[in-house]
């Protein structure tokens, strides 16, 4: 079983005493040290769709793609038919 001790402090001044659990003495553990508004956080890059591309490639074009996706796909669910 894994533990893991995690607490946010508040410092007083430019000293901090940590106390860790017997278990941890002679392993490598990680300290991490950082203020938390200095943590920048990072929002998830969107998931593009075929919709986010609309009106960027001919229709033609769209057409022909579509047409090799269903034909990838058929493959694929003929492929996984045939294993099970």
């Amino acid at each position: 079983m894994y533990q893991m001790i995690r607490t946010i402090v508040t410092p007083k001044n430019n000293k901090l005493q940590v106390s860790i659990p017997d278990s941890y003495i002679g392993k490598e553990i990680e300290v991490l040290l950082y203020s938390k508004d200095e943590l920048e956080l990072k929002k998830p890059a969107p998931i593009n769709s075929m919709s986010n591309f609309w009106g960027t490639i001919s229709d033609e074009t769209a057409k022909e793609l579509h047409k090799e996706v269903e034909e990838n796909r058929a493959g694929w669910e003929n492929r996984l038919n045939k294993q099970f």
